[in-house]
């Protein structure tokens, strides 16, 4: 395979690209989005905006993010081939770039990917020293950082569900960092984020999705796992 000489070349062998902003984040967003998913996709629609819009060539984050679909961690040496690596494994993919989004964060990327009759639409900022936010999920607000064990609800908006759903995760010992709720409204669908310092059991995990009100359960460890 052939090498191409880059940004990505200057680099030493903690984290591949030219900043944690423009590579660090943009790997792990993507690594983000994979895993509500649930695989790596067969099509991707990768948007940039503000200032990646105007700079995601140049700096790298093209590449990035297409090894971050490809589950590709943030000091892999495949980063910089990415793009043939992604031939490989059937990833199609197409750039767009909105340059001027004032609702949006200055770093952000809108990724809208397709596994078979799956799609999902994740929304995620890159906050600098590869800190990421995933802002929103399939249109509710997420707010959750990737770094912690992170447990994604779709569900009934049923009266005493979050505390049904807390005393679980307490019967496990579980810590609690964050939780949010966004919802379409009142008795409608409603999205839970809960941050976690500790992973779920299995049990937990399975039970949960079994639970007659709830649509999805998606589980996602720590993303630099």
């Amino acid at each position: 395979m052939a090498e191409r000489s880059s940004v990505f070349d200057m680099i030493g062998p903690v984290m591949i690209g030219p900043s944690s902003s423009h590579t660090a984040g943009v790997v792990r967003i993507a690594r983000a989005a994979i895993k509500v998913l649930g695989s790596i996709p067969d099509q991707a629609v990768i948007t940039f905006y503000n200032s990646f819009a105007r700079t995601y060539e140049g700096h790298g984050s093209d590449r990035a993010i297409i090894a971050g679909l490809l589950n590709y961690k943030t000091d892999d040496k495949r980063i910089k081939n990415s793009f043939d690596y992604a031939e490989e494994n059937g990833l199609e993919f197409t750039f767009k770039s909105i340059g001027n989004a004032a609702t949006f964060h200055p770093n952000t990327i809108k990724l809208n990917l397709t596994k078979g009759e799956k799609q999902v639409e994740v929304i995620g900022e890159s906050r600098g020293g590869g800190v990421i936010n995933i802002a929103k999920v399939n249109g509710f607000t997420a707010n959750f950082s990737a770094a912690l064990h992170t447990l994604i609800i779709t569900a009934k908006d049923t009266q005493g569900s979050i505390a049904f759903i807390s005393n679980i995760l307490t019967n496990d010992k579980i810590n609690i960092a964050t939780m949010s709720v966004s919802r379409k409204g009142k008795n409608d669908v409603a999205c839970l984020v809960i941050e976690m310092d500790s992973g779920l059991k299995p049990i937990s995990l399975e039970y949960l999705k079994s639970l007659e009100w709830v649509k999805e359960v998606i589980y996602i460890p720590d993303i630099d796992m």
